[in-house]
């Protein structure tokens, strides 16, 4: 059965406020609209609604009417009140209805009310809400963990506090970390993604903080940092363990007190931003190699979560893979397609290590190579073992080329398995310049993120 809901006033209003998102019909809700003009106040406790929303920022003096001279409704009632409201009408209104919010106000504030009236479907409106306005693919999923994962994000973002992010490549952290920002206050203002992996020792600081003018030989003019492009709204700092011990100092400061100082500058810039952090290595055990300052790990580590990798999540493959199927075919404009049981076992039994991102991926060459409607095992490309060595003769120097190529190749994938697909690291490793290990890199097409 639909949840129902009276709301006194404006249709129009309502929907300026959000309404037709916070509510949408396909989530359960009914709402039926009454203008002030049309009310029948004796009439209200009949209606049948579970909740009733009084709508009275543009008629104020209505609701004083209504609540001076009526009795206080049994159902479950929120009244939105202008923000320029008199002392008279707000404690009118804190003496009669259940709850109360001033608009124009945060439409955060006034989702956490309506939550609170509706109880646990109220909740659940807001997990359908991430996955219809954010189209984020990812949250799709039943099993026990991902759901406790779900449910968190709510939570997370109704605090201040930085967040820890923490997983395997490719389980969707930066998702996470914008469901928490669109979920959050800071909702209207930017978030800003900083991939720290990419970021050269040398050029970590300026990138994050700025740079004044004359600060080095090509500073011509000053130059904002991320940190400032993301005032008033959240920096999401990715594979934040590749950072340098130096770079990290920094930003230990940075997360005291939202102060840093741009390269060049003179005088410390306070910025007010959130910042959340993701990794996908262990940082307990980076701190204990001297890789990870103790004192940032524990500035983080307040509120920390942890994404379920995909192999964990057995039930949820079949969900995701025809979800990804049935996206793909419509982006490419083709018919509808389908698994045959076969490649779905193949995909249930496959050890996913780059997750929720690798089995996309899958399912997207799959939909290319694909030229009917049913999805066959050999549409599905997956890793194979190393073919066994030829015994097939070659000229001495193909043999030699091909046995480089195959060195190269196990080498480069490997230290970058073994860094985690930092680029600056394992070129230190390696003693090769951070350029020529990622020509190496681009040349055998290895894809870091799914190491």
């Amino acid at each position: 059965m639909p949840k129902r809901l009276l709301i006194i006033g404006s249709q129009t209003l309502a929907s300026e406020m959000g309404f037709d998102r916070l509510l949408p019909p396909d989530a359960g809700f009914h709402c039926e609209y009454v203008p002030w003009e049309s009310l029948a106040f004796e009439r209200l406790s009949a209606t049948g609604a579970e909740v009733v929303v009084a709508l009275a920022v543009e008629e104020p003096a209505s609701l004083a009417q209504w609540l001076r001279h009526h009795q206080p409704l049994v159902t479950p009632t929120l009244v939105v009140l202008p923000s320029a409201a008199d002392e008279e009408l707000l404690r009118l209104a804190s003496e009669t209805v259940d709850d109360f919010v001033l608009w124009p106000g945060c439409e955060r504030e006034l989702r956490q009310r309506l939550a609170r009236m509706l109880g646990s479907h109220g909740l659940e409106s807001v997990y359908l809400r991430l996955r219809q306005e954010m189209g984020m693919a990812q949250l799709i999923g039943q099993d026990p963990a991902f759901v406790a994962t779900l449910q968190a994000i709510p939570l997370l973002a109704a605090s201040l506090v930085p967040v820890l992010l923490s997983g395997e490549t490719g389980t969707g952290k930066e998702l996470c970390a914008r469901a928490i920002h669109h979920l959050s206050r800071r909702e209207g203002f930017p978030f800003i993604p900083v991939e720290c992996g990419a970021l050269p020792d040398h050029l970590a600081e300026n990138e994050i903080f700025g740079h004044v003018r004359g600060a080095f030989t090509d500073a011509h003019a000053d130059q904002k940092g991320l940190a400032a492009m993301a005032e008033g709204g959240t920096l999401f700092l990715d594979e934040i363990d590749s950072l340098s011990l130096a770079a990290q100092a920094k930003l230990l400061r940075f997360l005291e007190d939202g102060a840093y100082r741009a390269l060049g500058a003179d005088s410390f810039t306070r910025a007010n931003v959130r910042v959340i952090a993701a990794t996908n290595r262990d940082l307990e055990s980076c701190v204990q190699e001297k890789q990870f300052r103790s004192d940032l790990y524990f500035r983080l580590n307040v509120l920390q979560l942890r994404l379920p990798p995909l192999r964990d999540r057995r039930g949820d493959i079949s969900l995701l893979a025809r979800h990804f199927l049935a996206s793909c075919s419509a982006a490419t404009g083709g018919p509808r397609k389908s698994f045959s049981p076969a490649t779905l076992r193949i995909l249930e039994n496959y050890g996913w290590p780059g997750n929720v991102r690798e089995l996309y991926n899958v399912v997207q060459r799959a939909v290319v190579f694909c030229p009917g409607t049913q999805v066959l095992p050999n549409h599905i490309a997956l890793p194979t073992p190393p073919p066994a060595f030829s015994n097939n003769v070659l000229s001495f120097r193909h043999a030699r080329k091909q046995a480089i190529e195959s060195f190269e190749q196990h080498y480069v994938r490997e230290m970058l398995r073994k860094h985690r697909g930092n680029v600056t690291r394992a070129a230190f490793e390696a003693g090769k310049d951070r350029r020529a290990f990622g020509r190496l890199v681009k040349k055998y097409s290895v894809d870091r993120n799914a190491l």
